[in-house]
């Protein structure tokens, strides 16, 4: 058993893949036509960082209610986290990229964190090891 996919509710397809590949990157591992369940036309987006199983499923908001969640799916508490190898490359070349932190790195007892915001507004955790000396 495994988690697959988990919903990311976005306001446009192409903006949130350009973050998450471009800034973040994330593969593009399907972008195809699909239908909302009363029939209009809609895209089925998957992003996976480099060598995950599980995926972000890019949704574009359908309706007030889901417009009204757009950057706010955890109700404004971290809600992602996103680990790397190289905790110092990775936050220089995010911040470079204009992601937004919201807290700059600390040191915990388990690694380096620091909390930055996705295209959409959510709140993620940039975790990484502890610096090597």
């Amino acid at each position: 058993m495994q988690l697959d996919l988990v919903a990311l509710i976005v306001d446009e397809y192409d903006p949130a893949i350009a973050f998450f590949t471009g800034v973040l990157g994330f593969d593009l591992v399907e972008d195809t036509p699909s239908l909302t369940n009363d029939g209009r036309p809609k895209r089925w987006v998957v992003v996976r960082p480099p060598g995950a199983q599980t995926g972000l499923l890019l949704a574009r908001a359908d309706g007030e209610r889901q417009s009204a969640a757009v950057g706010d799916q955890t109700a404004g508490r971290v809600g992602f986290f996103l680990r790397v190898d190289d905790f110092d490359a990775a936050h220089r070349r995010m911040v470079e990229a204009g992601v937004t932190f919201v807290r700059e790195p600390r040191t915990e007892p388990y690694g380096r964190v620091a909390v930055f915001l996705d295209i959409a507004g959510n709140r993620w955790d940039l975790l990484g090891g502890l610096p090597q000396d």
